[in-house]
């Protein structure tokens, strides 16, 4: 049975555990995970702290997302068994998760598929929007439509 277990913004730390037990399953062989933290830099610039917003319908589009990566990266009898994926809003300091996404498949090159395609389309079409403020008083948007 192919499952979304987490899908989720909030605006307290992220935990990896918490991802990784949600998409447990004794189908799955494989389980890939990637986890998006704060960097000190960014386009040459040092990064001095940086916040996230989001819009309201941000985990109805982050499940939407899910869905569709889902039923795209699971083939027949090698399906991707499960997803998960958790953002952060509000205000982050350096090296803290922003985001968690994981997949578990019945092989690892489906896990490894639907992780990348999950990340990739999370932030593409998900309304999170990140403010990033730089050492040297300036600041940007980054995401907005």
């Amino acid at each position: 049975m192919q499952e979304i277990t987490l899908a989720a913004v909030r605006a307290t730390p992220l935990s990896v555990d918490e991802v990784l037990a949600a998409v447990a399953d004794p189908h799955a062989g494989g389980t890939a995970v990637f986890i998006g933290t704060v960097r000190d830099h960014d386009h040459g610039r040092e990064v001095a702290r940086l916040a996230y917003s989001a819009h309201p319908s941000v985990e109805e589009r982050l499940r939407a997302v899910m869905e569709k990566v889902l039923s795209d990266t699971s083939v027949p009898g090698r399906p991707v068994v499960r997803m998960a994926a958790v953002h952060r809003v509000g205000d982050l300091e350096i090296g803290d998760a922003a985001v968690v996404v994981a997949a578990a498949a019945a092989h690892r090159q489906e896990a490894f598929d639907a992780c990348r395609r999950l990340i990739d389309d999370l932030k593409a079409e998900v309304p999170v929007w990140k403010h990033q403020s730089f050492e040297d008083g300036r600041d940007e948007w980054v995401g907005t439509p």
